[in-house]
């Protein structure tokens, strides 16, 4: 059986590392690079507290980099600012990205996705890699068929960098495919401290909260006539995105097209 040769790009960070460590127990897998700014030139195992594995970590990626291992796929849990360039090399190399660093914006979205399209290679990115945050997109989806008045609070960690999140802002985009924009609240109301009413999408409000000791944290709150109805999702480690990440590379081995978001993946 051949083997999905992977690369990580951002091994010694939090989700790098899990997922480092997670790919070593697949029996379908390999580990055939690794990058990081920490650590370059460290057995990637010594670095994580491990076996020596006999992959050192390299500092920048490159397209030839990629294209010497014959790396299949390219995990990115890196930063926006790296992210879109290791993505670039990937394709180019004709490596299928494996994206789950959030913060790219439309404009490098879409010349990822037309990069993708001119080197015929796939392209997979996902605001989120937890099964359960997933399915709380798909149920918001469902009851905003019902219930048209949402607000989105969402928790992270005081490290994160953007906010919202990306899967705040997929969980607005879902809804709003089945649900009209329309101004929510008093039509005269103020804010008598400015963002005291968060981030506003089609009517849609996302409340950010960042704090030491949360993970990621999400609820989906629908209100209708003397009821509501709150949908969340809570992931408490790293773990929990591994099923998830290990469903995306074997979904994306050898795929052709673009797809964002991991609820295509599901049954």
């Amino acid at each position: 059986m051949n083997k999905i040769r992977v690369f990580v790009a951002g091994a010694c960070g939090k989700m790098g590392r899990e997922t480092v460590q997670t790919i070593l127990k697949q029996e379908d897998m390999e580990i055939v690079g690794v990058s990081d700014i920490r650590n370059q030139g460290s057995d990637i195992g010594i670095a994580l507290g491990l076996s020596p594995l006999g992959i050192k970590i390299s500092g920048q990626l490159s397209k030839e980099l990629l294209q010497e291992l014959k790396a299949d796929i390219l995990v990115d849990f890196t930063t926006p600012q790296s992210v879109f360039t290791n993505a670039k090399e990937a394709l180019k190399a004709g490596v299928v990205p494996v994206i789950g660093t959030t913060g790219l914006d439309e404009q490098e979205i879409t010349e990822l996705k037309d990069l993708a399209n001119e080197n015929h290679v796939g392209f997979f990115m996902a605001p989120n890699f937890a099964l359960g945050a997933i399915l709380m997109m798909k149920f918001a989806q469902e009851t905003a068929k019902y219930f048209s008045h949402v607000e989105i609070i969402e928790y992270h960690h005081d490290n994160k960098l953007d906010a919202p999140s990306g899967t705040a802002l997929k969980t607005v985009e879902m809804i709003s495919r089945v649900r009209k924009p329309q101004i929510q609240g008093h039509p005269n109301e103020y804010e008598k401290v400015p963002g005291a009413r968060g981030g506003d999408i089609d009517g849609i409000h996302i409340h950010a909260v960042r704090l030491p000791g949360l993970v990621a944290h999400q609820e989906v709150i629908f209100g209708g006539f003397g009821q509501t109805l709150t949908i969340r999702h809570d992931a408490y480690t790293r773990e929990t995105y591994m099923p998830g990440v290990m469903l995306a590379i074997r979904k994306a081995y050898k795929m052709t097209e673009v797809v964002i978001g991991l609820e295509n993946f599901l049954d």
